[in-house]
C-alpha cells in the first residue's frame, strides 16, 4: 500500500512539472505550487490534517494532533532547479507523509506529535538565497533577500512569497514564525547528491553534516572593448581571459587546499558575456561570472574567500581590468545532533541497512533547524546519476528501506 501510494506520488509530481527535460519547479512560483497541492490532496486523501504557514510552507499532521507541542517535524522541499530531477526534495516529503499515513493506518499514537513539512524555496538557482521556507521560519531573511530578483529578472522574492500567501511583512521584520522550543527534532530524508552510496553499495547512509558555503551569483570583470584584430596583445584588457585567469588560479588553489586535506569545492556555475554586445571580431569588455565555495569548515572558506579577493586584486593589476561583487551570501556549516546520528545508526543495525555516516555536499533545510539549535538529523537514500539534473535515479526499494528507517526513528526518538 505504501510502496504504491509513493510510485503514483511521485510520477503525478513528474507529469505536472515536467518540461523540455526533466521537472522544473520554481520557488514560490507554478511547479512549486503544483506539488504542494498534489501532496495537500494526498493528504486529505488518507485522513491527514493539512496547514499552510506563515512563511506559505506546508505542515501535515495526525487528526487532532496539530496544535501539540513539542512536536517532532521531518519532510524536505518540493522546489527543484530549472530541468532538475524528480526526487530532490520531494523523497523526503513523500516519506514523511508515508510515516504519517502508517501511523494513521496502524493506529500508532507516537509519544510526541509527528509533522511532516513541505519546506518553500530551498534552491537557490531561483533568487540566489537557499532555503528561503526555512530560514523564514527563523527569522533569517533580509529585506535584501526579499528585494532578490528572480534570476530572469522579472519580480522580486518578496513579491513572488506574498502571492503564495506568505506574511512578507513580519518575514521582513525578522519575526520568528515558529518557536523553536517547539520543535523537539528535526529529521529529513534526502536523496544522496553525490557519488558514495553507489560506490559503495550503500541503500542507506546517516548524515553526519552539512558543507557551508559563500556564494555570489555575480562577479562582474569590466576591461576594454576593442577590434579583435588591431589590438596587440599587450595593449588588451580582455575581460574573458582576464576571468579565465582568475578561475584558471583559483582551481590551482582548490588542489593544493585539498592535497594539503582542507574540506573544499569550488563552483562557477554561470560564466556569460553581453550578448547584445559580443561578437566574434570583438575584443570582449566585460564579463560575468558566478561562484560558490563550500567546506565543512569556516576558517576554510573564509581563507579561500580572501584568496579569491588577492587574486582579484592581482590579476586586475596584470590584465588592466576591474572585479566588481554583488552582495556576498553565506550559510554556515551545519553539525548533524549526535544523539539523533547514534539513534539512527542503532535502527539501521536492526533493520538489516548500514550502519554508516556519510558528509553532505549539498546544502539541505536541515541546517536550517540545526542553526536553530533544534536537534536534526538526516538520512540519504542511494541515488544514481547525481542530482540537479533530469537523469536522477532512485530505486523505489531503496526508497521504502529509507522510508522504513525514518518511521522507526519517528516512532521511537532518542530519549
Amino acid at each position: 500500500m505504501s510502496r504504491a501510494v509513493a510510485e503514483k506520488l511521485f510520477e503525478d509530481l513528474r507529469s505536472a512539472t515536467a518540461g523540455r527535460r526533466g521537472v522544473t519547479r520554481e520557488g514560490y512560483g507554478p511547479g512549486e505550487d503544483a506539488a504542494f497541492a498534489l501532496v495537500a490532496e494526498a493528504a486529505w486523501r488518507h485522513g491527514l490534517e493539512v496547514a499552510a504557514d506563515a512563511a506559505a510552507n506546508m505542515a501535515v499532521s495526525l487528526p487532532g494532533r496539530a496544535d501539540e507541542t513539542p512536536f517532532l517535524a521531518c519532510g524536505s522541499h518540493l522546489d527543484s532547479v530549472p530541468e532538475g530531477g524528480n526526487y530532490d526534495g520531494a523523497a523526503g516529503v513523500v516519506a514523511g507523509l508515508l510515516a504519517m499515513i502508517r501511523m494513521r493506518e496502524t493506529g500508532a499514537r507516537p509519544a510526541l506529535n509527528v509533522k511532516t513539512l513541505a519546506l518553500r524555496g530551498e534552491e537557490s538557482a531561483w533568487y540566489g538565497r537557499a532555503c528561503v521556507g526555512s530560514r523564514a521560519l527563523f527569522g533569517g531573511l533580509t529585506e535584501d533577500d526579499l528585494a532578490a530578483r528572480h534570476r530572469e529578472g522579472r519580480g522580486t522574492l518578496g513579491e513572488a512569497m506574498a502571492r503564495a500567501g506568505a506574511d512578507v511583512a513580519a518575514i521582513a521584520g525578522g519575526r520568528r514564525l515558529i518557536d523553536a522550543a517547539a520543535v523537539a527534532g528535526y529529521v529529513e530524508l534526502h536523496i544522496e547528491q553525490g557519488p558514495v552510496l553507489v560506490e559503495d553499495d550503500m541503500p542507506t547512509a546517516v548524515v553526519s553534516g552539512i558543507r557551508g558555503n559563500i556564494r555570489h551569483r555575480r562577479i562582474g570583470c569590466a576591461g576594454e572593448a576593442g577590434h579583435s584584430g588591431a589590438v596587440p596583445r599587450a595593449q588588451r584588457r580582455d575581460a574573458v581571459f582576464a576571468a579565465a585567469r582568475l578561475l584558471a588560479a583559483l582551481d590551482d588553489h582548490w588542489r593544493r587546499r585539498l592535497d594539503a586535506g582542507e574540506d573544499l569545492v569550488v563552483t562557477a556555475g554561470i560564466v556569460e558575456t553581453d550578448s547584445r554586445a559580443h561578437a566574434m571580431s570583438r575584443i570582449p569588455g566585460e564579463v560575468s561570472f558566478s561562484l560558490e565555495l563550500r567546506s565543512q569548515s569556516d576558517r576554510t572558506l573564509e581563507g579561500f574567500y580572501a584568496l579569491l579577493r588577492e587574486e582579484c586584486r592581482r590579476i586586475g593589476a596584470e590584465r588592466g581590468v576591474a572585479f566588481d561583487f554583488d552582495r556576498r551570501v553565506d550559510a554556515p556549516p551545519a553539525e548533524m545532533y549526535g544523539a539523533w546520528i547514534d539513534r539512527l545508526l542503532d535502527l539501521s543495525g536492526r533493520l538489516g541497512l548500514p550502519a554508516r555516516t556519510v558528509a553532505s555536499g549539498a546544502g539541505h533545510d536541515a541546517a536550517q533547524f540545526c542553526q536553530a539549535g533544534i536537534p536534526s538529523a538526516m538520512i540519504f537514500v542511494r541515488n544514481e546519476h547525481g542530482s540537479h539534473n533530469p537523469r536522477e535515479a532512485m530505486a523505489m526499494d531503496d526508497f521504502m528501506k529509507g522510508c522504513d528507517l525514518l518511521y522507526c526513528a519517528l516512532t521511537d526518538p532518542p530519549r
